[in-house]
C-alpha cells in the first residue's frame, strides 16, 4: 500500500520519487530490493554490501539496480546524498553507518534492533516531517505484536504484557543471532512505550523444527475485567490495518480466560526471495517501505508513472 498520490504522469512541477539506497545484501536486503522495485513512490539508485560475491549484489544487478561490494563507503561516494537509506545489516553496524549518514541529511531507515533513532510502527505512529531522521523499527517481533499491544493498551486497563515470538532457525540469519540481546531490549522497550505498561517481557525462541516454524507471535496480556467481545473486536481492527501493508499477517487465536488475554498472530511472507515462512523478514521490509512511502508523501514527492515490475 502507498501513502503518496496516484498520479500516472508527473507534471513538471512535482518533484522526482525518493532516491534510494540499501545497505546489506542478505536476505532482508534480497527481499527488500524486491519490494522496492515495486513501489511507484521509491527509485532504487544503490545496493551495498561488503561481500563481492553475494547473491544479494547478483540480485540487485538483475532488477538492474547499481551494486557494489564496498558497503557504507559506496553509499558515502554517491555524487549527492540519497533521500533514503535503508540499513538492513546488524545493530553493531548501524550504530557505525548512522555517525557516517547523520551529517549527509538523510531518512536513515533502521532495520536492525540497535534502538538509536524514533521507534516507528506504521500504523501506530506512522512518518511525518516532524519524525526525526533516524528511524528504527525495533524488530521483527515488534512490528507484529505493538500494533496489537498499543490497541488493547488503549482501550483497556493492561496491568502486564508478554510477547513471545518464534522464527524458523533456517532463516535466522548471523545478524539475528548477534542481535539476540538489542532483540529483547529493544522489543521490550517498544512494547512499554506504545502501551504505558511497564511490567513487560519479551522473549525469541529461534526454532529448529522441520519442516521449519512459520514466524508466528504471541501477546500475553492480564487485562482485569477483560471481556471478550471487545477483545476481539479491538484485535480485528488493529491486525487490518496492518494487512494493509503485510497481507500475510493473520490472527490464528483470540482467547480471554478470567484476565488473561492471549492473541496469536501469524505471518506469511509475501515475496519472490523468501519462503512463505520467513514472515519475520517480510513485516519488518513491508513496514521499512511503507515507512519510506510515509516519508515520501510527507516530503512533497510523488510517484513514477510505472514501476519497474
Amino acid at each position: 500500500m502507498s501513502l503518496t498520490p496516484d498520479v500516472t504522469t508527473p507534471g513538471p512541477d512535482l518533484v522526482a520519487p525518493a532516491t534510494v539506497a540499501v545497505i546489506g545484501t542478505g536476505a532482508i536486503g534480497q527481499d527488500l530490493i524486491s519490494k522496492i522495485d515495486r513501489s511507484r513512490a521509491l527509485d532504487c539508485r544503490l545496493v551495498a554490501g561488503r561481500n563481492p560475491d553475494s547473491a544479494g549484489l547478483r540480485h540487485a544487478e538483475r532488477f538492474g539496480y547499481p551494486a557494489s561490494a564496498a558497503g557504507i563507503d559506496a553509499i558515502l561516494a554517491a555524487e549527492r546524498p540519497f533521500d533514503i537509506v535503508f540499513d538492513a545489516t546488524n545493530a553493531a553496524s548501524h550504530r557505525h553507518h548512522w555517525r557516517l549518514l547523520e551529517p549527509l541529511g538523510t531518512l536513515v531507515v533502521d532495520l536492525t534492533p540497535s534502538g538509536v533513532g524514533q521507534m516507528v510502527v506504521p500504523t501506530v505512529t506512522g512518518v511525518g516531517v516532524a519524525t526525526g531522521r533516524n528511524v528504527n523499527l525495533i524488530s521483527c517481533g515488534g512490528q507484529a505484536s505493538v500494533p496489537i499491544v498499543h490497541a488493547l493498551a488503549t482501550r483497556f486497563p493492561a496491568t502486564y504484557i508478554e510477547v513471545v515470538s518464534t522464527v524458523a532457525s533456517t532463516i535466522a540469519g548471523r545478524a539475528t543471532r548477534l542481535n539476540l540481546d538489542e532483540y529483547v531490549a529493544t522489543t521490550e522497550h517498544a512494547v512499554t512505550t506504545y502501551s504505558g505498561v511497564s511490567a513487560v517481557k519479551a522473549i525469541l525462541n529461534i526454532s529448529p523444527a522441520v519442516p521449519p516454524a512459520t514466524f508466528r507471535t504471541a501477546v500475553h496480556a492480564r487485562i482485569p475485567g477483560a471481556d471478550p467481545a471487545a477483545i476481539r473486536a479491538t484485535v480485528d481492527e488493529a491486525a487490518a490495518r496492518v494487512r494493509s501493508f503485510a497481507p500475510g499477517y493473520a490472527v490464528t487465536a483470540c482467547t480471554v480466560v478470567d484476565d488473561r488475554v492471549t492473541v496469536a498472530v501469524q505471518v506469511l511472507a509475501h515475496s519472490d526471495v523468501l519462503p512463505h515462512y520467513a514472515g519475520n523478514l517480510d513485516i519488518i521490509n513491508s513496514a521499512a517501505v511503507m515507512v519510506a512511502e510515509q516519508h515520501a508523501a510527507a516530503t512533497g514527492r510523488t510517484v513514477r508513472a510505472e514501476a519497474h515490475r
